[in-house]
């Protein structure tokens, strides 16, 4: 078999998962006060669980108010400029958000210029958000994670409310449970003790 003298494709051992509690969540918030459309996005990251790309694909029409969800049927593909399908068939999903997030979304929807039911809601790229992290981390003096990370810290925050892996697992679109436990693991590997 030729695969065995070539090795293995990837990493043998995964990095740790780094996540944030919801106080260095908010202690990272007001960095953000100046940078409206980053505030924003990073809020939905954070309270939803959700991927950048989802993110930044979002519109006014996958937000409904009434019912408190937002619709997750499309992700922004930032090389190609343009929205595509979402990673895996399970990452297309309807999720509930809290009272204050949709108030903090009506507001910043009302603040943008024209912005019509089809429109991006965040019309930045992956680039602009890791910048905007970098310099929101310098002046907050919270410990450094990658934005993908906000996805683990949604994870963690639902765990540490005591929802169950299953509802975790629908929420955050993954295709296997072992893949939201192994999130679990990481983020909690002394639980067992």
């Amino acid at each position: 078999n030729p695969c065995r003298k070539a090795g293995s494709i990837g990493k043998s051992k995964a990095d740790d998962m780094e996540f944030w509690t919801k106080q260095e969540f908010k202690q990272f918030l007001p960095s953000m006060e100046k940078k409206p459309e980053a505030k924003m996005a990073f809020m939905l990251l954070y309270w939803t669980g959700m991927r950048l790309g989802e993110v930044l694909a979002l519109t006014p029409a996958d937000i409904d108010f009434e019912d408190k969800t937002i619709r997750i049927n499309k992700t922004y593909n930032t090389k190609e400029k343009k929205n595509g399908p979402t990673k895996t068939y399970a990452s297309t999903r309807t999720i509930s958000v809290p009272d204050f997030l949709l108030a903090d979304i009506k507001d910043y929807m009302n603040s943008v210029y024209g912005l019509t039911k089809h429109d991006r809601l965040f019309q930045v790229t992956k680039y602009y958000m890791e910048h905007e992290k970098e310099r929101a981390l310098k002046n907050s003096g919270i410990e450094h994670i990658r934005i993908h990370d906000l996805r683990h810290s949604h994870c963690a925050l639902l765990f540490e409310m005591g929802i169950a892996p299953l509802e975790v697992k629908e929420r955050l679109g993954h295709k296997n449970i072992e893949t939201t436990l192994n999130v679990y693991a990481h983020v909690y590997p002394d639980k067992q003790r």
